[in-house]
């Protein structure tokens, strides 16, 4: 019985980590339809999330049922709950994913936001692609020293995002009041989905050495 709960456990680890890469799939082709107005990346990544939404569920029917009939104790237990919780900052990353790629495909052919903070928008996708790569080899390894590094490329894209309100607050904005709206929306959910990452990191870090973290602001 022991070792049926292990594999189940192990199963739980697979799936986060199958949906984490989707997830960074996703990304990597919203930040760049986003980027360069391609709007066939674009549509790629608004229909591929319904695959990580579909994952999503069946993770937590899985997750559910182990609780039901093993009913896990300690550090089992936690682990169980930990999955499911990341699990909905996956889905929730999917979707913010989603959101950036409707907005190229919006603005399509034009690209979203104006010529000033194109360079910007660039190092913030660049940046997401990267922590999504480190939270599914996090999610793969459990090396909680990528965890402080996920933490740190966020610190950067909280630096970025502060960069475009200041842009778009600033006596010398002369966007137009849509690239005033598209310029803060997609820095926000640029912002957030590096958020869900680092509250998906510090989950993994606290199994890792019983250490809880802080709890990441913003995150919903």
């Amino acid at each position: 019985m022991r070792e049926v709960f292990q594999q189940e456990l192990a199963e739980v680890q697979d799936r986060l980590v199958e949906i984490s890469r989707l997830v960074g799939i996703s990304i990597a082709k919203s930040t760049r339809a986003f980027n360069e107005s391609d709007v066939n990346l674009a549509e790629e990544a608004i229909s591929e999330d319904d695959k990580i939404d579909e994952l999503t569920i069946e993770l937590d029917e899985l997750a559910i049922t182990i609780l039901a009939r093993q009913q896990p104790v300690a550090r089992d237990l936690r682990i169980v709950v930990s999955a499911l919780r990341i699990s909905s900052s996956l889905e929730r990353m999917g979707d913010l994913s989603t959101h950036i790629a409707q907005l190229a495909r919006y603005r399509f052919p034009d690209k979203v936001v104006p010529q000033s903070l194109r360079g910007t928008f660039g190092e913030m996708g660049a940046l997401l692609v990267t922590i999504s790569t480190m939270l599914t080899e996090l999610l793969t390894t459990q090396d909680v020293k990528l965890a402080e590094v996920i933490r740190n490329e966020d610190d950067k894209v909280d630096a970025l995002h502060l960069s475009v309100f200041d842009a778009v607050l600033a006596e010398t904005w002369k966007g137009e009041a849509a690239d005033t709206v598209d310029s803060t929306l997609a820095s926000r959910y640029h912002e957030r989905f590096a958020d869900h990452a680092v509250s998906i990191a510090k989950k993994i870090q606290y199994l890792g050495t019983g250490a809880w973290q802080q709890s990441t602001p913003g995150v919903q």
